[in-house]
């Protein structure tokens, strides 16, 4: 039997050896094998469910939050979507072999670059095992081969859908080895896995802060981190009030365990007295409590059944992932800025204003993966940007920034066409 130090080599070994043909499967191929996976993802789904059963039971048990327990919840629905984003990167074009910005140079040299992937990702997450589907099929269609390591909380979902994509996708010609996944909850094998510069070309964490943190710290290969989200939006003086007052709900209130979810209310002094009380009855409706400054609460607090508190320093650059937000009345759109600046994670942030030197100001001057204007942060998704599935949402500015598709796992090289040319 195999050591799980063992395992990991081994099984590193096999995906760099994969990643060699995978880089070259043809679309057909690769499509077909998506589709497959779709297919069979569909098929499965009692099994599929067993497992995460398992999985939500053992987690009550052993105290995990409500927010972790949600991003762990697999139900026919979130299979459905599931095997729907699979589907749609199927349909997605296949970036692997795009030439772009060729141009021909005055000695009739042919110049420009070739699109490839990137070789082998190393996944390291956290409790949703939809992760497990997302990161495979998209480094299938960009022609990655992937080792998969999730957490222990999550492990029997993971072990159903790993065996699920793996025949499907093997069966359809994907080459052997190329979707690995460690079945080993031990801990120090993420330490190993990060030292593993020779066999894996990039690692995606994808969890909480610690793990995001370790691995950064820790890793011998580029890493793209993210997913911490602190997220606000500002309603400007020239707000249409009712529009964001439908915008901050649905951005705190439709999924509040996730990173795009608001974090934080601005509001501009010359609005707040109309508002707060508008949006503090609409986040009423979903038992939102609200962590207001001294002047939101002095709005708010005389408010039968609205549940605002005192704010404390904690409150401000704080991922709630619960329904709970903060609340500030800022003097300016200046104001607002430089709290954004201070407090935000670089994930997403909104703001809500008829007034376009204002959109144009906090689009130019916010620093962030996603920046809106007029619209919910929980909009920041590859799925609702078009991409299928991500990987991950970068909050770095290299290689990659905000939702991770296809595009986002391969890298050029450069191709050089000549006739005979030879340098003088």
């Amino acid at each position: 039997m195999q050591s799980a130090t063992n395992e990991v080599e081994i099984k590193a070994k096999a995906a760099k050896a994969a990643s060699k043909k995978l880089a070259y499967l043809s679309t057909a191929v690769k499509n077909e094998a998506l589709l497959a996976i779709a297919d069979e993802l569909i098929a499965k789904e009692k099994d599929i469910l067993a497992a995460n059963c398992l999985d939500h039971n053992e987690g009550e048990k052993s105290g995990m939050s409500a927010a972790m327990l949600d991003r762990l919840l697999l139900n026919t629905e979130r299979i459905k979507g599931i095997a729907g984003d699979v589907r749609t990167v199927a349909a997605l074009l296949d970036p692997v072999g795009e030439t772009f910005e060729m141009r021909t140079l005055p000695n009739g040299l042919q110049v420009g670059k070739k699109r490839v992937p990137l070789g082998v990702i190393g996944a390291v997450y956290e409790s949703r095992p939809n992760v497990t589907v997302d990161i495979s099929v998209l480094c299938l269609k960009s022609g990655n081969a992937i080792i998969l390591r999730g957490g222990k909380e999550a492990v029997h979902s993971n072990s159903v859908l790993v065996k699920i994509i793996q025949g499907a996708a093997y069966r359809a010609g994907v080459p052997e080895g190329a979707l690995q996944f460690i079945e080993s909850t031990d801990r120090a094998l993420v330490g190993q896995m990060l030292k593993m510069r020779d066999y894996i070309d990039l690692v995606i964490p994808r969890g909480g802060a610690d793990l995001i943190n370790y691995v950064a710290q820790n890793a011998a290969m580029p890493v793209v981190t993210g997913g911490i989200g602190v997220c606000h939006t500002y309603v400007d003086r020239s707000a249409n009030l009712e529009k964001a007052a439908a915008i901050v709900y649905n951005a705190k209130v439709q999924r509040p365990t996730v990173c795009n979810a608001l974090d934080a209310i601005l509001v501009h002094a010359d609005v707040a007295k109309s508002y707060l009380p508008m949006v503090a009855k609409e986040l009423g409706r979903a038992n939102v409590e609200l962590r207001c400054d001294e002047r939101a609460l002095k709005i708010l607090k005389p408010l039968a059944s609205i549940k605002a508190v005192p704010a404390t320093e904690k409150d401000w650059g704080k991922e709630f992932l619960a329904l709970v937000a903060a609340v500030k009345v800022v003097d300016s759109l200046e104001e607002a800025l430089e709290h954004i600046e201070r407090y935000g994670s670089g994930h997403s942030e909104a703001i809500v204003t008829e007034d376009y030197s204002a959109a144009m100001k906090f689009l130019d001057e916010v620093d962030a993966a996603c920046v809106y204007v007029n619209a919910s942060t929980r909009f920041t998704d590859g799925g609702q940007f078009g991409l299928g599935a991500e990987v991950g949402i970068s909050t770095q500015k290299f290689h990659a920034r905000g939702p991770m598709g296809l595009k986002e796992l391969t890298t050029y090289k450069w191709i050089v066409l000549g006739s005979g040319q030879v340098r003088p």
